[in-house]
């Protein structure tokens, strides 16, 4: 009886399994997010298909669906480039955020008080990833902590277009908080301050901050960093 039981657990556990094209498009994509790939790098499949012990088809397929997402440039009979994060990438996701991000700050007042306790909550956890060294964590809550105003505008538009942005911030606050460091501390303070711009129902200083925050970025773009 306790050999059928362990028996019908494992094979409910292997039911449950993903497809393997998800498992090796959920592996890419999140050493890209991570930067374990790093722009630059050449995948071949191969590589892949024994780093997540499958088979080639469905590297394939997890390859396909990565490049039409903007993270890979596939080259037949060699493998995947690893796209880095280019200027006039920076620079349309810096201008999709303005809009909908200044937007949603001005929707936001009066902020309601779920929403500020919310960002509160996200911005300890930033401030203590940050000071545990966790910079890939800090960039995932940093994009949270922007998501939770969007949403609260309660536009369901807005907010899918804003959560269609997700992995191209992640990578891009990734890649930024490694090449400057001195930025992170500036970040929690800027949070700070459009999150009391909030608190106290200002909704001009709100925008005003979340331009300057968002703006520079696009300093990247230019190849001027301040």
């Amino acid at each position: 009886m306790r050999t059928c039981c362990i028996y019908a657990v494992a094979m409910s556990l292997a039911v449950k399994q993903p497809p393997a094209a998800d498992r090796v498009y959920t592996h890419v994509k999140q050493a890209v997010l991570d930067r374990r790939y790093e722009g630059g790098t050449l995948l071949t499949e191969g590589e892949l298909a024994e780093a997540v012990g499958v088979s080639r088809t469905p590297v394939r397929e997890a390859l396909l669906r990565l490049e039409v997402e903007g993270l890979l440039k596939l080259y037949p009979k060699k493998g995947a480039l690893v796209l880095p994060v280019s200027a006039q990438e920076i620079a349309d996701v810096v201008e999709t955020r303005q809009l909908v991000e200044e937007h949603a700050a001005r929707k936001a007042v009066p902020a309601p008080p779920g929403l500020i306790a919310r960002l509160e909550e996200l911005l300890e956890q930033q401030k203590e990833q940050v000071a545990a060294g966790d910079l890939t964590g800090a960039s995932v809550t940093d994009r949270c902590f922007h998501a939770e105003i969007v949403r609260s505008g309660g536009n369901e538009i807005l907010s899918r277009l804003y959560g269609q942005l997700r992995d191209r911030q992640l990578r891009m606050g990734v890649a930024v908080m490694h090449a400057h460091p001195d930025r992170v501390a500036k970040t929690l303070t800027e949070h700070e301050e459009i999150l009391q711009a909030l608190r106290s129902g200002d909704a001009e200083a709100a925008v005003g901050l979340v331009h300057r925050h968002v703006s520079w970025f696009s300093h990247l773009a230019r190849g001027e960093v301040r």
